[in-house]
């Protein structure tokens, strides 16, 4: 069966332009980083029709600058038009051509002359991208090294997020949803812009709000668990029923992200849960895993900061792996960074077969106990970057699975979480972290309702991130423990150069330097603050030499920051 939208005047927004065919079009959004959205409006389509709109439709719209050719996926919304996002790159002048298509399973097909046109198939314009004033990062992108880069900015991402609660999604507000979360403790933490108007999504976004105020820059979440802990998150109209997407739900999902990306929190967008690892295809790359994939990306991926996970705990073969990641480059415009979760026990089985291949771009570390976080981060930096592609490598969850970050009721100080898990993975070179809730607990990882039940710990991992980005050079430093004499404490240098060494409390140590005058300040990443000066205050290289005692409180923590003084 043929389908045909109604042939009406076009009609063009802002300063574009378009080729006279009988269809109606809008392009909004003109800044560079900012999605320019193309819409192509008609009557209303039922997401039940025969034939299936999602698998029997396809929207492409292929757009072009400078020679270069971005092919973007498109879906039906929420208001029962189709849309497609450009996430432009840089200003100037920009084509589009329309690629709409029908014909059975045209969706899974990257054939772009496959099936028939639809009206608006062949619609070609121009639309003008002005350069944003406003310094926004930009794209977070893998680069091929141990970090995420901003495209915009060109500043490198640490990661400072929460794991939990997995089932973030499950929200009251969302459309066909189970009410398992409210957050109606977060409302008072609600900033909105001068042109941000939400009512049924209101209380989540507070949870960004929050989140922006205290330094969590990443959210953990499952975008599907029919089977597994919470069994209340997923796209579709039923659960059962999944090659028919519940627009109104992913509108109201794509405006949460939004909103968190406009307060700099990134979308960790975990596509299953380890109980659904056989639930589509039985495991393999078939039509129901395409059709998921397809949506996720054209709905989500025009948010710039934003990062596939295959799964949590993930058992699939390394084959289906790699036959997931590929479909997911291969369809995702913007190339967001790929990761993959395992259980503790399972990274030599899971990770060793993915080492240097281009569709993974790093662990999403799982650790049972937290004081493995650093040999564990740099085991598996040191193997990647051997195999040729380096691994950007970040801790998601600590354990065990029933305690993970404690309730500051319970543990206000976090003193063994920040030693081994934070500065742990940070000190060798990871690329961040993200705090689970374990169950033993309140506000734990399928019930968190309040997530000042952590404040305390935003506040330390706000502490170390910022340490790291004001006075290290972190990307090009490397861990270095040997440097020390001391065997429990942490060594991150560019040598010569830079040296940072995170001390345990009622610890003094030595460092072996390099010829030349070094300068020594102390850093409490207790409590932050500006640096300070301990009982040395420089070292003349070279030799192994003394740090000194830190300014006060020298049965607590410390971290030492060692630079060369510049003549």
């Amino acid at each position: 069966m043929k389908f045909r939208l109604a042939t009406i005047v076009v009609g063009l927004m802002l300063n574009s332009a378009a080729s006279g065919q009988n269809i109606k079009l809008e392009i909004t959004g003109r800044e560079v980083w900012k999605p320019v959205t193309l819409t192509i409006i008609g009557p209303m389509v039922n997401p039940n029709a025969d034939p299936n709109p999602f698998r029997d439709c396809r929207l492409t719209v292929i757009f072009e600058n400078g020679g270069d050719r971005i092919l973007v996926p498109g879906y039906l919304g929420g208001d029962l038009n189709w849309h497609a996002h450009l996430l432009p790159d840089r200003p100037g002048i920009w084509s589009y051509e329309v690629n709409f298509r029908s014909g059975p399973d045209i969706a899974l097909s990257d054939d772009l002359n496959a099936g028939q046109p639809l009206t608006g198939d062949g619609l070609k314009g121009t639309h003008t991208v002005i350069a944003n004033n406003q310094q926004t990062p930009g794209l977070l992108r893998y680069v091929g090294g141990r970090y995420l880069q901003f495209a915009g900015n060109n500043k490198y991402f640490i990661k400072a997020g929460a794991d939990s609660p997995e089932n973030f999604l499950a929200y009251e507000g969302f459309a066909n949803t189970k009410p398992n979360h409210k957050y109606y403790g977060h409302r008072v933490d609600l900033i909105l812009g001068p042109q941000e108007r939400y009512t049924s999504i209101t209380n989540i976004c507070s949870v960004a709000s929050y989140f922006a105020k205290v330094g969590v820059n990443s959210m953990y979440m499952l975008t599907m668990n029919v089977d597994g802990d919470g069994k209340d998150v997923w796209p579709w109209i039923k659960p059962d029923v999944r090659d028919r997407f519940d627009t109104k739900k992913l509108s109201q999902w794509n405006d949460v992200f939004k909103f968190m990306n406009d307060r700099g929190v990134a979308l960790h967008i975990v596509t299953q849960e380890q109980e659904n690892d056989q639930l589509l295809d039985n495991g393999e790359l078939g039509p129901l895993r395409k059709l998921y994939y397809r949506e996720l990306i054209a709905r989500f991926a025009h948010h710039p900061m934003l990062f596939w996970n295959l799964g949590e705990e993930n058992t699939n073969t390394t084959a289906q792996q790699k036959a997931f990641a590929e479909y997911i480059r291969k369809l995702d415009p913007y190339d967001h960074p790929i990761v993959i979760h395992t259980f503790p026990n399972q990274k030599q089985k899971v990770y060793q077969p993915l080492l240097g291949f281009d569709g993974i771009d790093g662990p999403s570390l799982q650790i049972h106990d937290m004081k493995d976080t650093h040999a564990q981060t740099l085991e598996w930096i040191n193997k990647s970057a051997e195999a040729g592609r380096p691994w950007v490598v970040c801790l998601d969850e600590i354990g065990p699975a029933n305690t993970g970050v404690k309730p500051d009721a319970v543990d206000p100080d976090h003193d063994d979480v920040r030693r081994y898990a934070l500065w742990g993975n940070l000190m060798a070179g990871g690329a961040g972290v993200e705090w689970y809730f374990g169950y033993k607990y309140p506000n734990n990882d399928l019930n968190c309702e309040d997530f000042r039940s952590r404040e305390n710990m935003w506040k330390q991992t706000k502490i170390t991130v910022d340490f790291f980005q004001q006075h290290l050079p972190f990307v090009d430093m490397q861990s270095h423990d040997e440097l020390t004499a001391a065997k429990d404490d942490y060594c991150f240098a560019l040598v010569g150069e830079v040296y940072a060494v995170y001390l345990p409390p009622r610890r003094t140590t030595s460092l072996t330097l390099p010829v030349g005058r070094f300068s020594v300040k102390w850093f409490d990443p207790r409590q932050g603050g500006k640096l300070q000066s301990g009982s040395i205050r420089s070292l003349d290289g070279p030799g192994e030499l003394p740090l000194g005692d830190p300014p006060a409180d020298v049965d607590r923590d410390w971290v030492v920051l060692i630079e060369r003084d510049q003549p």
